[in-house]
């Protein structure tokens, strides 16, 4: 498969990025109807300034990625198979804090790296994930994940702007924080539920939670399933893990 060719280097700086594109990010903020539409708004106007196609945002909470919003369906699906098999570059540029980019999930390293991840994130359609932490330096709350539906690294320019895009994301999340609707109102539905099925299957099979939260993520893989599909079975009593 070809590799998308690099982004040149055209010597364009902050400033000059932020004048000519820092009206689009400022519309996107202002035309929010609810604070919860931020983040939705700023990964569609990632995809119209970036050499990407989809994006979305994910909050780390309790240790695993959690997606909040994406900017079309093949992008929530790679978020949601990140969480499932809690690994990929999300999972990564969350815990070491720094980012960490898959140029090429159909070979070489970044195949080797996330094996499961990379096959899933292909057969959505994505070829490379551009992973970016959003927070502070003492403290990661979650990931700005770019999408490439070819292989190709991010440089130049576009590296640049993705850094800007991941402040102008990190900024809104912590406003949704303090504001009357916190970030966390914002979270799908099926999140507490996640929850509620790991602590029930700790007390099932005698384990810790960490250990539980794989047992359902496994679970679900292997039923080719979301996280949340097979933890409402579990809340509801249509599924119980029993000790081997």
């Amino acid at each position: 498969m070809a590799v998308a060719p690099r982004d040149e280097d055209d010597g364009e700086d902050e400033d000059d990025y932020w004048d000519a594109h820092g009206d689009a990010y400022g519309d996107a903020v202002r035309g929010a109807a609810v604070p919860g539409e931020i983040p939705g708004r700023l990964c569609a106007a990632a995809v119209r300034l970036l050499p990407v196609t989809g994006a979305s945002v994910s909050l780390r909470v309790a240790g695993m990625p959690v997606r909040l919003s994406a900017s079309d369906e093949a992008a929530a699906r790679v978020a949601q198979v990140q969480e499932t098999v809690g690994d990929g570059p999300c999972r990564h540029a969350a815990e070491v804090g720094a980012p960490v980019f898959a140029s090429d999930l159909t070979r070489g390293d970044d195949v080797s790296r996330w094996p499961v991840f990379a096959q899933q994130a292909v057969a959505a359609g994505v070829r490379a994930v551009y992973s970016l932490p959003l927070g502070s330096d003492t403290a990661c709350v979650g990931t700005l994940d770019l999408y490439r539906d070819t292989p190709g690294e991010l440089t130049g320019r576009a590296l640049r702007s993705a850094h800007l895009v991941a402040g102008v994301m990190t900024m809104a999340l912590m406003a949704m924080v303090r504001g009357p609707q916190s970030a966390a109102s914002g979270l799908p539905a099926d999140h507490d539920e996640v929850h509620q099925a790991v602590g029930m299957i700790m007390v099932q099979l005698g384990v810790s939670a960490d250990d539980a939260l794989a047992r359902l993520r496994a679970h679900a893989f292997v039923q080719g399933r979301t996280t949340g599909q097979t933890a409402r079975d579990v809340v509801a009593g249509r599924k119980r893990f029993d000790r081997d």
